[in-house]
């Protein structure tokens, strides 16, 4: 399985919450599988899904879903401690470790060789991380929304892409419909 067979499985289990997306293939495989209003797709800003999820968490009540891939995060380490030290009970971090920069042309990531980003997650404090293969990660997604304790999920899959087409949205709609999505 690959990532945009994870989003597939994923998508049915994710539809009633908050999620905000990772830059580039990510994103766009999302929105050709199942937009919805309550998604908020990264259209720039690499590294950056997870620490606008965590914020959104810490805003409100609902439980919110960054889906991240290893590469962004990896770009952005400092994400992992500031999510350990600012605990969100509504928060789940799903990165989506291929080992590979996908929307870049699969470069492999240190993900890929060495680097555990499980271990890494747990090194910076987050107490509940759970690493899972592909075809469990829906099963560990429900179980951590039900479970309502903060969680990160490391799922790891192999790396490839699909052909999808470029989201059209305007990037303020995306915005605007994501914000009337928190406020329903």
């Amino acid at each position: 399985m690959n990532r945009s067979d994870i989003l597939r499985d994923i998508a049915p289990v994710i539809r009633d919450h908050l999620v905000v997306c990772n830059i580039g293939l990510p994103s766009q495989e999302l929105h050709m599988i199942d937009d919805q209003p309550t998604n908020f797709y990264m259209l720039g800003t690499m590294g950056l899904a997870s620490s606008i999820g965590l914020g959104v968490a810490l805003a409100q009540d609902k439980q919110v879903i960054a889906i991240d891939g290893d590469g962004s995060v990896l770009t952005n380490l400092g994400t992992l401690p500031t999510i350990a030290n600012n605990v969100a009970d509504n928060f789940i971090l799903l990165i989506i470790d291929n080992g590979s920069y996908g929307s870049t042309g699969d470069q492999p990531t240190y993900a890929g060789k060495k680097t555990s980003l499980t271990a890494v997650a747990r090194a910076c404090g987050c107490d509940n991380v759970v690493e899972v293969v592909a075809k469990d990660v829906a099963q560990a997604l429900t179980d951590a929304l039900a479970a309502k304790r903060m969680t990160v999920i490391v799922a790891k899959c192999v790396s490839g892409n699909i052909k999808v087409p470029v989201i059209t949205k305007d990037p303020v709609a995306i915005r605007d419909r994501f914000m009337a999505a928190i406020q329903s």
